[in-house]
């Protein structure tokens, strides 16, 4: 089936409209000055992005289907197949460089593919973004040459599986408080200690991994690192049954004295908060297209059911309760992705500043990032609660999806920093504009 699908990579890059009148010398001053985004790099036109969209909902149609979404939350299980179907799509690298077999896109093109595999399935929208936001665009972003060649033409692929690794039983949202250690030996480093709710954990191949190399400096003495999973010493102690994103699959991993080489070491030594706080941002952006997808689904359960249902002799959608209930969901949609897509679109269309440090803050707003995966988490959960009420006694049934869009929604409230840590976020961001502490 995957090889009737047209591959998004050839067909985006050899389409004229991807690359505007640009004279040469000046594509390759702006790629040079970029630091966040891929080579040759320069901002998608709407109709780029739309076509984009179509082909991911056609891949959608076709592999992710109705039955597929709910095979998949209901085994818990992530159909490990879908990897290389999205590989061979070129779904997966879409922010890495085409050397490597990536799209050379940005972040608006990021958000349409999660958004739109979302739609089809949460837990397959999440493992998605963990694998191509949280470890290909943080390799994109803090790996070397040879780190990047030895590792993204696998994981643009599909041949091999990513994942991020910070949070511990007692490490969530506080970092610093991080107990996993990396002591140096001859040649590399050595960790030990365990992470918890690792998405993509029980599959992956190649994880980034945050250890302490300096347990007394704090948040200085932490370090990024690529581990290969086959590495001695590493094992998955469970695989965790979810409330929901129950098919993205979810892990606690161990790492019991696993050495891992110098060349591994992803960013600069005691160095891991800036990789960790300079892709944060980015991360949230990306992942507030999840819930996007979400309300995307609500709707579609929704609309048809309330059109076609009747009671007391005419469809429910007549009855201005539910009325009300589709013009409040659809507006959480439109807002949501007014917000999100603005914010990604400012840094695609300003990417040739990012490479001065201080005008990074400026083009990537931590209170924008946080701000849309915000409130779109949010909206999401409520248009997933809506769904199962306008359903009625079907909405609670788990034959429909709405249940599971509402149990997929809760999860962005939650990963990637919760609702509470996010307006804490924002709120430092202005005390720091303001020069208060």
């Amino acid at each position: 089936m995957a090889a009737l699908i047209p591959t998004l990579r050839p067909a985006l890059l050899l389409r004229s409209p991807i690359r505007p009148k640009i004279k040469p010398t000046t594509i390759q001053c702006l790629r040079h000055a970029s630091t966040k985004h891929p080579k040759n790099f320069t901002p998608p036109t709407q109709e780029d992005l739309e076509d984009l969209r179509e082909r991911t909902i056609d891949f959608a149609r076709r592999e992710i289907t109705h039955d597929v979404a709910q095979t998949t939350d209901h085994s818990n299980e992530f159909p490990n197949e879908m990897w290389k179907k999205l590989g061979s799509a070129g779904l997966l690298g879409v922010t890495a460089d085409e050397e490597y077999g990536g799209l050379s896109m940005g972040y608006q093109a990021h958000c349409v593919i999660l958004e739109e595999l979302s739609r089809a399935s949460g837990s397959i929208g999440l493992s998605y973004a963990a694998h191509s936001q949280l470890c290909v665009n943080q390799i994109m972003l803090n790996g070397n040459d040879e780190q990047k060649r030895k590792h993204l033409p696998g994981l643009v692929s599909g041949e091999s599986i990513g994942a991020l690794a910070m949070s511990e039983h007692s490490a969530g949202s506080d970092v610093v408080s991080m107990r996993m250690t990396a002591k140096e030996r001859d040649g590399g480093y050595v960790l030990n200690g365990t992470k918890m709710w690792i998405t993509n954990g029980p599959d992956a191949d190649v994880v980034v991994v945050y250890a302490k190399t300096e347990p007394e400096a704090g948040s200085k003495g932490m370090t990024a690192f690529l581990v290969e999973t086959k590495s001695a010493g590493f094992s998955v102690a469970r695989k965790l049954d979810k409330l929901g994103m129950r098919g993205s699959n979810t892990g606690e991993i161990v790492f019991e004295d696993v050495f891992v080489p110098r060349e591994n070491v992803l960013g600069e030594v005691n160095k891991g908060v800036r990789v960790l706080m300079e892709g944060l941002d980015l991360e949230r952006l990306v992942l507030s297209a999840g819930p996007l997808g979400l309300m995307k689904a609500a709707l579609d359960v929704t609309l048809p059911y309330v059109h076609e249902r009747k009671q007391f002799g005419h469809p429910i959608a007549s009855n201005q309760f539910i009325q009300g209930k589709l013009a409040d969901m659809y507006t959480k949609y439109r807002a949501s992705s007014a917000f999100t897509y603005s914010v990604a679109r400012y840094i695609d269309e300003h990417h040739d500043e990012l490479s001065d440090r201080e005008s990074v803050g400026r083009i990537i707003k931590t209170q924008d990032c946080a701000g849309a995966i915000l409130y779109a988490a949010e909206r999401a959960t409520e248009c997933g609660l809506d769904a199962i009420q306008c359903l009625g006694g079907m909405g609670y049934m788990n034959e429909m999806a709405a249940g599971r869009i509402m149990r997929d929604a809760k999860l962005y409230e939650i990963g990637a920093g919760t609702s509470e840590v996010r307006r804490l976020v924002i709120g430092r961001a202005f005390n720091k504009e303001f020069g208060v502490k």
